[in-house]
């Protein structure tokens, strides 16, 4: 742990301690990595996972068949194929799909030793969250099957005084959110990600921050997030 020492001015004997947070990304190809979200120093955990052409092709019959796609529930590893199957009734190529949804809700209810798991799938075609942020979570999964993912800042890169509120209502690029030279990261069609919020144990002021990407006319996104439930 790191402490920066600073002078009172009102009392020069008086020492303030403050803690000074640093926090990194963990990324492989193999999903054992999102176990690393338990490291303290991990408030950003990426499981490469290019998704296969098939489920691509599933996705585009989705955007045809059910342009205003979305739902919200709460599934278990043991229901969330019939719920997912059913959202996706005449999709015929959905299986696949299906499959590798149920393997995200398990990995995500083992690893965090959860009975369920809140599921939001939508079809998107505008930015749903398009500012900068942190969520007031413990910890969130996401996953974008196509289209534009998720952009986000590296620790480092914010000045954490801008959020919110604190930005003025200024957009991000004006805001004075983003560090001088920082850069935009953004994850990729596939990735599955743990981003750590503000509410896991000693992440105060250190949750991942985020925001959705900006899209084209006519561009589509299928997200999926899962969260925690009690």
């Amino acid at each position: 742990m790191n402490i920066a020492i600073h002078t009172d001015t009102v009392s020069q004997n008086a020492i303030v301690q403050t803690e000074v947070k640093f926090r990194r990304v963990a990324v492989s190809e193999s999903p054992t990595v999102l176990s690393d979200i338990y490291q303290d120093d991990v408030n950003l955990a990426i499981w490469q996972s290019p998704l296969p052409d098939s489920l691509t092709r599933c996705i585009q019959d989705l955007i045809i068949q059910k342009p205003s796609f979305r739902t919200v529930m709460a599934v278990t590893p043991a229901n969330v194929h019939k719920h997912i199957s059913d959202c996706f009734a005449g999709i015929d190529s959905s299986n696949e799909l299906c499959q590798h949804i149920c393997l995200l809700v398990d990995m995500f209810c083992t690893l965090f030793d959860l009975k369920y798991a809140g599921l939001r799938l939508k079809l998107l075609d505008s930015p749903m969250c398009p500012k900068f942020h942190v969520d007031k979570v413990p910890c969130r999964l996401v996953t974008t099957f196509y289209g534009s993912a998720t952009e986000w800042l590296p620790h480092s890169a914010v000045n954490r005084t801008k959020l919110g509120a604190g930005s003025h209502g200024m957009p991000d690029d004006t805001s004075g959110i983003i560090n001088p030279s920082a850069a935009i990261q953004q994850l990729l069609p596939g990735d599955v990600a743990l981003l750590k919020g503000e509410w896991w144990h000693n992440n105060e002021h250190a949750g991942l921050v985020h925001r959705s990407p900006a899209v084209t006319q006519h561009e589509h996104r299928l997200l999926l997030t899962l969260d925690f439930m009690n």
